[in-house]
């Protein structure tokens, strides 16, 4: 199956070279120049992932975000400039699984989109033979139908957000470092990028605990990591 990603950025020549790396996987490319075409693609189009530029005009990268996991939980890579470190940090909370930054490295980009493509199948998309459930609280996790429930009630995770309760889930109260974590969902050294999942485990904390201050299952290990509290019973 080839795999479709949209490629936003309004600079035409950024697109270009995007579109000249993942040229080389079978991927089917799209391509925007702004929020607002992006969502009409979104809309008409099944996108498996989007490169999605933060500074556009129109609708920028940031709004874009909000408008689209309203409604999709297709992985999203920012692509960003150095300078732009709060606006990527901003993207992340909103739902956002990874970012790249400008100028690229056409080797750091496929890695990269492969990643994300590979855990979006693995943790988000094809459904397992065997319905695999572990409820641990009022948090319920089916790996068969990829779904969160909350006190019965569907939680809407991004594939990062997914992947990383999963992994935790499947060994609760075990502590695992951001760098375990990192490597365990992308399969891939974090060469110093592990910093990233600790706002990932922010806005998971929002979506599943009811006081996101005070965590009652997921929580941090002060000086190694983070662990689910509990026992999976399934």
């Amino acid at each position: 199956m080839a795999y479709h990603i949209l490629i936003c950025d309004d600079e035409k020549d950024i697109v270009n070279a995007l579109q000249i790396y993942l040229s080389q996987e079978d991927y089917i490319l799209h391509t925007a120049y702004n929020g607002e075409e992006a969502l009409a693609i979104l809309d008409e189009t099944r996108i498996d992932l989007l490169l999605l530029d933060i500074m556009m005009p129109k609708l920028d990268g940031i709004q874009t975000m909000v408008e689209l996991r309203k409604t999709y939980h297709l992985p999203v890579i920012l692509l960003t400039a150095k300078s732009e470190d709060t606006d990527k940090i901003l993207g992340l909370n909103l739902g956002a699984d990874d970012y790249i930054t400008k100028p690229f490295n056409p080797m750091e980009v496929l890695a990269r989109v492969r990643s994300q493509l590979r855990r979006y199948t693995q943790f988000g998309g094809a459904r397992s033979p065997e319905s695999t459930v572990c409820s641990i609280g009022n948090i319920s996790l089916d790996d068969s139908e990829k779904k969160v429930l909350v006190d019965g009630e569907p939680v809407n995770l991004t594939p990062t957000e997914y992947a990383i309760l999963h992994f935790l889930m499947r060994s609760p109260n075990k502590v695992f470092s951001p760098k375990e974590i990192y490597i365990a969902i992308r399969n891939e050294a974090p060469y110093g990028a592990e910093g990233t999942i600790a706002v990932h485990i922010r806005h998971l904390r929002e979506k599943i605990e009811i006081n996101p201050a005070e965590p009652r299952y997921l929580k941090a290990v002060w000086g190694q990591g983070y662990k689910i509290e509990g026992r999976c019973s399934k």
